[in-house]
């Protein structure tokens, strides 16, 4: 068996100024650009964990966009690993929105992604557990195993769901 790693040694945090060319016809981040940030953080969280050269997302649980982000913000996304199982790892996003003027800060989103560590022949490889220290952590972690149990039966529906999936061209019928 690994020897556990702590949570913190996984972290990540990225901030960076929104730009014009982020926004949406709202004049708010659009969707796409903060879960693609959300993405390319929690990858390396999960590198960074499972000292692997590859690991690949598994599912997105779930990105909760709870405030909307500003041009005159800075976002900043921090994640660590908060569960592991034999080969998969949970990671937990979050997004901290600064209005740069007044300072004022917001949780704007908070995610929960899934990655699996690969070898060179794209095989899962086992990863190490995590050991969590903050109080934050310890809550993600501890509430980790129901978010994996339910993150199974979700994926067993999605399969039951593509059993049903026509697969036929709609503009041939």
């Amino acid at each position: 068996m690994m020897e556990a790693i702590k949570a913190k040694e996984s972290r990540i945090v990225n901030t960076a100024q929104v730009l014009s060319c982020d926004l949406n016809n709202y004049d708010t981040l659009f969707g796409g650009v903060l879960m693609k940030k959300l993405d390319d953080a929690a990858t390396l969280s999960a590198r960074r964990h499972s000292r692997v050269k590859e690991c690949v997302t598994a599912s997105t649980d779930s990105i909760d966009f709870l405030w909307p982000i500003q041009q005159t913000d800075s976002v900043c996304v921090e994640s660590f690993v908060t569960y592991t199982g034999r080969t998969s790892m949970e990671i937990f996003c979050k997004v901290i929105a600064e209005d740069i003027v007044s300072g004022k800060r917001r949780v704007a989103a908070t995610a929960f992604l899934t990655f699996v560590a690969i070898d060179e022949n794209k095989r899962p490889v086992e990863v190490p557990g995590v050991i969590p220290e903050t109080d934050e952590e310890k809550f993600l972690y501890k509430t980790g195993k129901e978010r994996s149990e339910m993150r199974k039966l979700r994926r067993k529906k999605s399969k039951e769901l593509a059993a049903y999936i026509s697969l036929e061209k709609p503009w041939d019928n």
